[in-house]
This record gives C-alpha cells, structure tokens and sequence, in this order.
C-alpha cells in the first residue's frame, strides 16, 4: 500500500546533517513507492504559541497567521511523519519545539500516525541522543494512536556534510524504504 510520507527537516542550517539524513529516508521511501514530501521549516515563519486559547473556540485555527497551518494540514494529509532535527544542547532545535507547541490547535487530527525520529550531533556518545528522543516520545505519547516505528542517530557529525558516509544514512535509507 502506497503511503503518504511527509518529513520535516527542522535544521536552521540547508543542507545541515539532520536534513541529510531526511533526504536519504525519502529516497528510500520513493524507491518503495510511497509518496513523499518535506518541509523546511527555516523556510517557513512560526511563531510561538501564545497560550490564549483562541484555537479551543475557533475549532482549531490559530489567531496567528504564519506558515503552521500549512505544515499542519501536511501533517494531517501524512500517513507517516518523519521529524529531523539537529541537536542542541542535548534537545531538539526550538524550531521544531515550536511547530510542535502549535499542533496543540489540531492534535486530534495527528491521530493514528506513524512516526520516525531523526537526529543528528556533533558528540560521538549516542546514548545522550535518548533525551532529545524523549523530547520527540512527549510529543507522540499526546497523539492518539501514534507509533513511533522507527530511530536514527546521526553522531560525531559538527561540521556540515559530516554525516554523509555514515552508518546512520544507510541506516535512515534502510527505514525509509521500509516505511
């Protein structure tokens, strides 16, 4: 069965190793015959959620007007739902933090998604990865019927580009395929 696969690469860097590794898991996905899109979210403008409760009377739209409600319908639209991020401090890059803060206006409408985290670091040490995937679990645990099926630690990777030739392409390759 074709699936809908939507990844979204939240580096503030083009071409930075977590979009690397978002690519790869698309090429895999297109070679299985899936459909596949990604979203840059640098190339977009969200803002923060501001916590008014606008989107609770307003059946789910947001008092702001930027590029969320874009990705949220693409997101929506997705079967599967792929989030690249760079790691900062040992978390995910407060772009994707904040698309994730704005679901909050249409979560129900996450229901029943599959999920794949990708990560990339510049420290070699892959178990600290687990808190920036604990962050991304908080995030889906909130879904209904959310699977996460699949992991990627892209390590030692500080300058752009590192990641390229890494296990972790293969290894992201490899899920996307299996999607």
């Amino acid at each position: 069965m074709t699936k809908r696969i939507l990844a979204i690469a939240a580096s503030p860097r083009k071409n930075g190793n977590s979009d690397l590794l978002a690519e790869r898991f698309i090429e895999g996905a297109l070679k299985a015959g899936n459909v596949a899109d990604e979203v840059f979210l640098r190339e977009k403008e969200i803002g923060f959620c501001r916590a008014c409760d606008y989107c609770r009377t307003h059946e789910g739209a947001c008092v702001q007007r930027d590029d969320a409600a874009e990705v949220l319908d693409k997101m929506a639209e997705a079967d599967v739902i792929v989030l690249a991020t760079p790691v900062y401090f040992y978390s995910m890059d407060a772009q994707l933090k904040a698309l994730i803060d704005r679901t909050v206006a249409r979560y129900t409408e996450l229901a029943d998604k599959e999920f794949y985290f990708i990560a990339a670091m510049a420290d070699p040490d892959e178990e600290l990865m687990e808190r920036t995937f604990e962050g991304l679990r908080g995030f889906t645990d909130c879904l209904p019927g959310a699977v996460v099926r699949g992991v990627v630690c892209g390590v030692d990777a500080w300058e752009k580009g590192a990641i390229a030739g890494s296990p972790a392409m293969d290894e992201t390759y490899r899920m996307g395929v299996e999607a």
